[in-house]
């Protein structure tokens, strides 16, 4: 497919998924305007500034604006002008107080691009929503689109990991589109021309289906961490060690050792809150008995961050007034800044509240955690937030922690003691250098 051939691309949000699919495609050699109503994040992006972390796209952010193939607006009329493909990528997180997606930004969107449609194109939805959402958004694209049914909606659902999404982008394992014509095939096909030529996988089904699919992997993904999270419950019950019995499952094949990891459990934007709105969208289809089981996912999920602090509680002899607290980590997940529904901030905030002195180091995510969170204290490093600390908490497994020499972090604490909320550190090795190691689901 030559370049006049390509259809031109709009991505409706910037945010962490909109920027990085704009960058990729554009990356691939389509021309791609990418909008959004918050100038401040326009500003940045035209710059040259990407306002995430995630390794590897400041550099495609340069090269795809040198090319000409990317431009930044808050213009719903340009964007409309410009787009054969109009790509949803703004956020859908939980409605406060509740379990529901919040879908007012979806909606806003579609109803903020749908009066500037004049000819035939297609809106094709990124964002997880819950089953049923699409009908609706059909429904407002006839009614406020001047060119009415000739604007067509399908859906077309992300599955980023953060830290790997510029990967999963350009080669991701699977596509899935959902649509309702062949012309609505034919059009993804061609935004997808050069990710399809490499033998992607390829799932073409409806519409319901499509935006199943990132709550049903979601889900699955989850219940697979909860679930030898709930081994570590059963084995520091009975003495037995959780490491050594997800390496035994491991090896069938039926299970896998992927995400069989025990520790302190999932955060993020995703995962938290797609299960419970997975919960409670079926709630309202009634076929809630279908998914209860999610909500015990999410309680295990839960308590891993009480326990953590259990760990810790008893390290210090039974309470932890007073005591000093070096927390390592404070992003949900290495190589991401993201802290939404960070279990080790959830953790190191609850030990502040119980009168530690809690210091907090990040290697991506304190300028995040400082805004969210001034009332904790943060360091430049791991070595400074350790100085004579009476525990150390390992919350967030990035590199640099892992690759810690026991024998130097040991000159700088109070007391050798470290809590390894992610099963990242090797036991033998830290106790050997004279540490008293404690792990969740390890005797």
């Amino acid at each position: 497919m030559s370049q006049a051939e390509l259809p031109r691309l709009t991505v409706i949000g910037t945010g962490y998924l909109g920027a990085t699919h704009a960058i990729c495609m554009a990356s691939l050699g389509y021309d791609v305007v990418g909008l959004d109503v918050d100038d401040r994040k326009i500003q940045k992006l035209r710059s040259g500034e990407v306002p995430f972390f995630e390794p590897g796209l400041p550099e495609l952010l340069a090269k795809t604006l040198e090319s000409g193939r990317l431009r930044f607006t808050t213009s719903y009329a340009e964007a409309a002008e410009h787009g054969d493909v109009h790509f949803i990528c703004v956020g859908t997180p939980q409605q406060p107080g509740l379990d529901a997606c919040d879908l007012s930004y979806v909606e806003a969107a579609v109803r903020g691009l749908a009066p500037h449609l004049t000819r035939r194109c297609l809106v094709a939805g990124k964002s997880t929503v819950p089953v049923g959402t699409a009908p609706h958004l059909l429904g407002l694209l006839r009614e406020l689109a001047p060119a009415g049914v000739e604007v067509e909606l399908a859906w077309n659902p992300e599955f980023l990991r953060e830290g790997f999404a510029v990967d999963d982008t350009l080669r991701p394992d699977r596509l899935v589109f959902g649509v309702t014509s062949e012309w609505a095939r034919e059009r993804l096909t061609a935004a997808f021309r050069p990710i399809l030529d490499l033998g992607t996988p390829t799932v073409v089904t409806d519409l319901a289906t499509a935006e199943l699919v990132k709550m049903a992997a979601n889900s699955f993904l989850a219940t697979k961490i909860s679930y030898i999270n709930a081994m570590a419950e059963v084995c520091e019950a009975t003495g037995a060690d959780v490491r050594d019995l997800a390496q035994a499952l491991a090896y069938d094949d039926r299970i896998g050792g992927r995400f069989l990891q025990p520790g302190l459990g999932f955060g993020g934007g995703c995962l938290p809150k797609d299960i419970r709105a997975f919960a409670h969208r079926a709630e309202e289809i009634g076929v809630g008995q279908a998914v209860s089981f999610l909500r015990e996912v999410d309680a295990i999920n839960r308590r891993r961050r009480s326990r953590t602090i259990d760990l810790v509680r008893e390290l210090l002899g039974g309470r932890l007034d007073g005591a000093r607290i070096a927390c390592l980590g404070a992003a949900f997940k290495p190589n991401s800044d993201d802290i939404r529904d960070a279990p080790a901030l959830d953790v190191a905030r609850t030990m502040h509240g119980l009168g530690a002195t809690v210091r907090v180091y990040d290697p991506a995510a304190l300028d995040n955690a400082r805004r969210m969170y001034p009332e904790l204290r943060y360091g430049t490093s791991a070595m400074d937030v350790a100085r004579d600390a009476d525990v150390v908490v390992l919350l967030t497994e990035w590199a640099e922690f892992r690759q810690i020499d026991p024998t130097v972090l040991a000159q700088v604490v109070r007391r050798t003691r470290i809590v390894d909320g992610r099963h990242a550190l090797d036991a033998d090795v830290w106790r050997s250098a004279g540490w008293e190691y404690r792990a969740l689901g390890r005797p």
